[in-house]
């Protein structure tokens, strides 16, 4: 049996106004449902192919803020998110979530920020005090405190303020969870999270959603050449200037 909390999403497009911006992500614009079958599913491509817009959608639909946060969380600093949420179904496993958060880096500080109203009016001594740390260090403490078994969690781009070691940190929290039956989806730009071994990576390039090898995805191969050929593809990239 499938136990995923997530495991096909459906897009209604009569939802969707005719002139919506959506209608012009190549990716997106002929998806009417995706299923997954993996714990652990990446999403990657290249800038504004359609990951975020589909994951935020995702979360939103499940009950998340969309600016972040848990399921608690409820506020609003810039409304920015698509009505992507409001045409999408999800078909939800025979289980439960008990836990689950949405990252956001780009709206990380408002979360931040958010959190800790909520734990002055609870109680102070649960404040995590995000802002008192580095963007990075405040990341490794959320992935030390909020990751769980039994959780949903969806990530958009968690390795922005992570150096490589932290994001092997971040894999290795992955890999606990998941032995404890939590679902992730991740949007993903890093050659280092997309190794993951076992996950499912959908590429969102070539104008639809694919499943993916990790050898086969932009992010490994520009930094398998960077890395192998430096000074080359330098040289060729600003002779092209």
């Amino acid at each position: 049996m499938n136990w995923l909390f997530i495991n096909k999403v459906y897009v209604e497009w009569d939802r969707i106004s005719e002139n919506s911006y959506l209608r012009q992500i190549e990716s997106l614009h002929n998806l009417e449902e995706l299923e997954f079958d993996n714990p652990v599913t990446f999403f990657a491509g290249e800038n504004g192919s359609g990951k975020s817009t589909l994951l935020e959608a995702m979360a939103v639909a499940y009950g998340f803020n969309p600016e972040g946060g848990t399921r608690n969380y409820s506020f609003s600093t810039y409304d920015s998110h698509s009505e992507l949420h409001e045409a999408i179904r999800l078909s939800r496993g025979p289980k439960r979530s008990s836990y689950g958060y949405f990252l956001r880096a780009e709206s990380f500080y408002n979360v931040a920020t958010k959190e800790n109203e909520y734990a002055q009016e609870t109680d102070p001594r649960y404040a995590k005090h995000f802002h008192e740390k580095s963007h990075g260090e405040s990341f490794l403490s959320l992935i030390n405190t909020e990751f769980r078994g039994n959780s949903l969690y969806f990530l958009d781009e968690p390795e922005a303020a992570l150096s490589p070691q932290r994001q092997l940190s971040l894999l290795l929290a992955i890999h606990r969870c998941i032995r404890d039956g939590t679902q992730f989806f991740i949007v993903t730009h890093s050659p280092i999270l997309l190794g993951f071994p076992g996950a499912k990576i959908l590429s969102f390039d070539d104008g639809f959603i694919h499943e993916c090898a990790y050898e086969d995805t932009g992010s490994y191969q520009i930094m398998e050449m960077f890395l192998h050929n430096r000074d080359q593809l330098l040289r060729h990239l600003f002779e092209e200037d």
